[in-house]
């Protein structure tokens, strides 16, 4: 028997990083069925503008900022109301050999892909078990399934959010709390600057992730791939000893598909902004 779909109309969302990109493609894919959805960034006034443009609320929020996160989520529930929806959309994508990363650009990917996904999801659960209904999004990558040269630290915290994601999805059982996690493949934002094109791992829209997130609330399901071809290709490439499977690999270009724009001049805009993005975790890292 087919799952009934759920409606979404009423629905108080959040999504964090969604000024633009995937996150502001998904509040107006969201914003489209009926839901309240209220925007939490960092860049406030372009908050404000996709906001106005979507009749939803925006609220300023630096996910790195542990005690203004939790701040954020009790004035939305007293502006709008519980919430139902988490959506943990906020991440950097900063490239560079390992060997060329500093510490400060490590520390900015775990503060915000990793330990911001971390707060927020206990957050959620926190509100969201004793009422026994909700549902928290958490969006990896399919860096989280794969290991790809020249971005080794993003890999490792969208790893980590799929583990995080699997692991409170198993202590939420029953509890009528959902979680899902989003992989996409390349995104087509302003994230994925530079970047080119590899055989069989084409790049998505932001609508195409937003849609899958719509569907994945509609119809719950843990794992979400975008495309969803996806799973069918990591499931094969897992299956192939290591060797065979990286030969694979690099015949179809996905070793370059981050390696090839770690100097690119293309993302310089993007990498400066990136540079940015974390002021409290700076803020503590030089108190």
């Amino acid at each position: 028997m087919a799952k009934r779909e759920r409606s979404l109309a009423g629905k108080v969302v959040v999504i964090t990083g969604a000024a633009q990109g995937i996150g502001a493609s998904t509040a107006t894919a969201l914003s489209r069925l009926g839901a309240k959805v209220v925007i939490g960034d960092l860049d406030q006034v372009l908050a404000e503008k996709t906001a106005a443009e979507l009749g939803a609320e925006a609220l300023p929020l630096d996910v790195t900022d542990t005690k203004g996160f939790t701040e954020f989520l009790d004035e939305v529930e007293r502006r709008v109301g519980p919430i139902d929806v988490l959506i943990n959309n906020a991440g950097i994508m900063p490239l560079a050999p390992l060997d060329e990363e500093d510490d400060a650009a490590t520390r900015r990917l775990l503060e915000i892909n990793l330990h911001a996904v971390i707060h927020g999801t206990r957050e959620a659960v926190k509100r969201m078990r004793p009422r026994g209904t909700g549902h928290i999004v958490n969006i990896a990558s399919m860096a989280g399934k794969a290991g790809f040269p020249g971005a080794a630290t993003y890999c490792a915290t969208k790893h980590a959010v799929v583990g995080l994601s699997e692991s409170v999805h198993l202590e939420l059982h029953g509890t009528g709390v959902l979680v899902s996690c989003v992989m996409p493949a390349v995104v087509r934002t302003e994230l994925a600057s530079g970047l080119g094109e590899a055989k069989f791992f084409k790049s998505v829209q932001p609508e195409d992730v937003a849609q899958a997130i719509v569907d994945a609330l509609r119809r719950p399901k843990f794992d979400v791939f975008v495309p969803a071809s996806l799973d069918a290709m990591g499931r094969i490439t897992r299956l192939l000893p290591r060797r065979l499977g990286e030969g694979l690999l690099r015949a179809l270009g996905g070793d370059r598909i981050l390696s090839s724009a770690t100097h690119s001049s293309a993302r310089a805009e993007y990498e400066s902004r990136a540079a940015r993005s974390a002021p409290a975790a700076e803020k503590g890292a030089d108190s």
